[in-house]
């Protein structure tokens, strides 16, 4: 643009806006306004996991050709700002997945128009916005995450505008100068597709972004202290079985800080059905911690209860000892016998007792037998199901029952004497200092391989 064309630019604007008309896109009832579309990220703020959003601040810059604005060559150009922008027809582009946003102001509003001599227009301004990002946090915190930022026409559609990224990939400016907390950005990819709604077809443009965890943060914050925790918990079994309130109150601790580490994750996470990874983890924490202490209460059990056996055993010799006969009388009981005379039996415990008394005088025995109770006589014909009906059915049920419960202690006998017995309560420990370890070393064998190594699938 020379200096004679444009003595006077306010002279110059004016003329381009006399038969300007705001309230009309470019090409208005020609072929569709091709709007192209660069972004150049500034930083990366936060993401949260709560809302399922994040936010970032970007400048956005928008391409097209206005034909009534022609005033000389693509050389020549004019930069505008303020209030006159609004002036021009601008695009109305918004973000779809956007929940709110706002422009900066400070000194003034970061928006520019820079208009070219042959009609293109580069329209840029800077602001803030909070996008919404549907995470899949099965994963977490070893996750990666697909977050998208999509531009779109809101009243414009294919038939009258359409959108596209200026130069494909290259549409995304300084992607390699941001920073984002937490993350590290893999890869991205621009994308471009109509989308069909109540109103007509509408231009979309999105850009994806894969994002990696760092997972520095978490191995300091929880899975460390979850992995000393647990290790804490097996000092227990060096210490003797005798000493209760020092290895219960080294369970109870242990338990209860488990508790608070996994309370203290689930605060900064949403209210999900499905697990996470590191439920898993600190779950399985949570057991083998719990599972020292009910170590414990086995060896006590066993310990005391052993000795409160043996103590009860020695007091029943005591006391058979204090019931012993002495030299001087003893008493025989004859063997359970039933009378030959059909209808009659004896009862040797109540009816017949054979007494041997040995004198000290004469050195002589005497054998005394002392009927305490005559025979009594039962019936000599036995029940018959056909003559006493009732009564038999009465008496089937009850005799089933005996049976079954006859059945059930013989078998529990069985399987009591099937387990193996503890001899010494110490080889619990010696084996819980083998066992706890190895079974915790392929836990973690097995964790961090399966959600490290194996890829995540995005829809």
């Amino acid at each position: 643009m020379t200096a004679s064309r444009l003595r006077n630019a306010s002279m110059t604007i004016q003329e381009l806006f006399k038969e300007y008309d705001i309230r009309l896109r470019p090409s208005f009832g020609y072929e569709p306004l091709l709007l192209d579309i660069e972004i150049r990220l500034a930083s990366f703020d936060s993401i949260s996991e709560v809302n399922m959003d994040y936010t970032l601040t970007l400048y956005l810059n928008q391409y097209w050709r206005d034909e009534r604005l022609v005033f000389g060559n693509k050389s020549d150009e004019i930069i505008l700002t303020g209030d006159i922008i609004d002036k021009f027809w601008l695009p109305d582009t918004f973000f779809p997945n956007d929940k709110s946003a706002y422009l900066h102001d400070v000194t003034e509003k970061n928006k520019m128009i820079r208009l070219y001599g042959n009609g293109d227009i580069l329209y840029g301004m800077r602001f803030t916005s909070t996008l919404a990002c549907m995470m899949d946090l099965r994963r977490y915190p070893l996750d990666r995450q697909n977050c998208t930022i999509e531009v779109e026409s809101y009243g414009y559609t294919q038939a009258d505008l359409i959108m596209r990224w200026k130069n494909g990939r290259a549409s995304i400016l300084d992607l390699d100068k941001a920073q984002f907390p937490q993350f590290t950005i893999l890869d991205y990819d621009t994308i471009s597709y109509g989308i069909y709604l109540a109103t007509g077809v509408y231009q979309r443009l999105s850009l994806s972004f894969i994002l990696q965890r760092n997972i520095g943060y978490f191995l300091f914050q929880t899975y460390l202290p979850s992995i000393l925790i647990v290790m804490l918990s097996w000092v227990s079994f060096w210490i003797n079985h005798e000493a209760t309130s020092a290895r219960v109150t080294l369970g109870i601790t242990t338990v209860l800080t488990m508790t608070t580490i996994s309370t203290g994750v689930r605060s900064s996470l949403p209210r999900i059905s499905y697990v996470k990874a590191i439920d898993i983890y600190l779950l399985m924490c949570f057991v083998f911690v719990f599972a020292a202490l009910l170590e414990y209460a086995a060896v006590n059990y066993l310990y005391w209860g052993k000795k409160a056996k043996r103590r009860k055993q020695k007091c029943q010799r005591e006391k058979s000892r204090e019931k012993a006969p002495n030299d001087h009388e003893l008493v025989h009981i004859d063997a359970n016998r039933d009378s030959p005379i059909v209808g009659l039996y004896s009862n040797t415990s109540v009816n017949r007792r054979k007494l041997l008394v040995t004198s000290s005088d004469d050195n002589r025995q005497t054998n005394h037998i002392i009927d305490t109770q005559s025979p009594r006589i039962r019936p000599l014909v036995r029940a018959n199901p056909a003559l006493y009906p009732s009564s038999y059915n009465r008496n089937q049920q009850p005799r089933r029952t005996r049976r079954f419960i006859n059945y059930l202690r013989t078998r529990t006998i069985n399987l009591r004497h099937s387990i193996p017995h503890v001899q010494d309560v110490n080889d619990i420990d010696r084996w819980s200092r083998l066992c706890f370890p190895i079974l915790f070393l392929l836990f973690n064998a097995s964790y961090w391989p399966y959600y490290i190594v194996r890829p995540q699938k995005f829809t």
